[in-house]
Parts: structure tokens; sequence; C-alpha cells
């Protein structure tokens, strides 16, 4: 079984405060935001919804897309979001746990 690895975006509600992340476990990272669990810049601004997610079988591929999507401007965010969740749900219902 090859290792996955997820480029994904949170938010703290529909056009809110956003953050991009990427782990190897999408259900654990997401669960630990929602839980606010992970110190720092979600924690302070709520940002628990998982609303956006890619996976990948390349940690390279992975680093280099998160990398881009840290530089995106805040709209590309939010027009990438609108265009795979319209509704902002949150993903994590979605997730295999």
């Amino acid at each position: 079984m090859s290792k996955s690895y997820h480029v994904y975006i949170c938010a703290s509600r529909r056009n809110g405060t956003l953050y991009v992340g990427m782990t190897n476990d999408i259900c654990r990272r997401a669960w630990e935001h929602r839980e606010g669990l992970v110190p720092g810049f979600t924690k302070k601004y709520s940002v628990k919804m998982l609303v956006h997610y890619e996976e990948f079988n390349d940690v390279g591929f992975a680093i280099h897309r998160e990398t881009r999507l840290k530089k995106w401007k805040r709209q590309w965010k939010i027009d990438l979001i609108q265009a795979h969740n319209p509704e902002w749900r949150d993903l994590y219902e979605t997730l295999n746990a």
C-alpha cells in the first residue's frame, strides 16, 4: 500500500479565515483542527472546517502544491473551494476514518 499525502484548506466559516496545510493523515489532522488541538493560528481564529483537500502519492508533489496554494491570492483559494464545494460543507464528515 502506497502512502498518501493531502493538501487541505480549512475555514472558520463560509468566506471566513482560511488555512492551507499538508498532512499524511487527513482524518487525524482534520479532527485535530475541529477539536482545537492544534495550537497557533487555526486555534486562535477557530479555523475548524475542512472545506477542500487534494490527495497525492508523492510527498514532493504535495509539498509543492501546498507551497503554491499558500502563495495564492485569497480570491483564488475561495474560487477553488467554490468550484469543488459550493456549499462550503465540512468535508470531515465525508472522510473514511
